[in-house]
């Protein structure tokens, strides 16, 4: 079992939903994304989505694109990413961490190595938003195998023919990206949502979790009434990128957090 499993049979136990936040490490320096990383527990988050910088973000849009660019320009390396992971592991052995981003910076560093470090470092699941089931030798079966989830997407265009193939290796939980087109670019509509996660939940007893157009906490109480929880990215990284107080941006993700375990 891993802290990703872990953390939902807690959570259905306490008969609540999970509440899903996403942070780019590195932005806007190392120092403060770690802070605010280190913060996000304390402020109700149930997962840590961690995402790696990469130069070609073809699935965000522009908030996560510039944050991504932000922490390339600061210096971020995958390998930072690792080691920042590892520094929050020594306050905190419980909360999942889940790396989110591009299979080129893995492939660059080796798959087995990476395994190996990601597993050192305290790396629960990753989500690899370019890699297809048809390339699941790649790097989900051996991320299984070491004991890390491989967390797929599925999304409104993910067909009932499609979908057998998506769910075949997913573990953790399935990520269902509630809207069409890139990350931050429109809301998410629980009436749109719901018979989506339903459709999905009679193929898997995997938790369905929902991301992608959520910026309020009135919005993650209402998606995550319709699945098993919420990730809020974009909303939490624009107020990384407005300069905020580290204090003020927990309280932002601790209002989205109460607005998804209220659903």
């Amino acid at each position: 079992m891993t802290r990703i499993d872990a953390k939902f049979a807690a959570l259905k136990k306490q008969g609540k939903k999970a509440f899903v936040s996403y942070i780019m490490a590195g932005d806007p320096d190392l120092e403060t994304s770690l802070e605010v990383m280190k913060g996000l527990p304390g402020a109700g988050v149930d997962i840590i989505e961690l995402g790696v910088p990469f130069t070609d973000p073809m699935a965000d849009g522009p908030t996560i694109q510039l944050a991504g660019q932000r922490a390339l320009d600061g210096g971020q390396t995958l390998q930072k990413t690792l080691d920042m992971a590892a520094e929050f592991r020594k306050n905190d052995d419980t909360t999942p961490i889940v790396l989110m981003g591009y299979y080129n910076p893995i492939y660059s560093r080796g798959v087995d190595r990476f395994l190996r470090d990601a597993k050192a470092a305290g790396i629960d699941g990753l989500i690899v938003v370019d890699l297809p089931p048809e390339e699941d030798s790649e790097l989900c079966l051996p991320a299984q195998a070491a004991g890390i989830n491989f967390i797929r997407l599925a999304t409104p265009t993910t067909d009932d023919a499609r979908l057998p193939k998506v769910l075949q290796n997913t573990s953790g939980f399935v990520y269902y990206v509630s809207v069409t087109g890139i990350t931050g670019a429109q809301a998410a509509q629980a009436g749109e949502v719901g018979p989506e996660v339903a459709r999905i939940k009679a193929k898997t007893d995997l938790p369905v979790i929902v991301g992608f157009g959520i910026t309020t906490p009135e919005a993650a109480q209402t998606i995550a009434s319709v699945a098993d929880g919420c990730v809020v990215g974009s909303a939490i990284v624009k107020e990384i990128s407005a300069g905020k107080p580290t204090a003020e941006i927990l309280s932002f993700v601790a209002s989205l957090a109460k607005g998804a375990h209220s659903a």
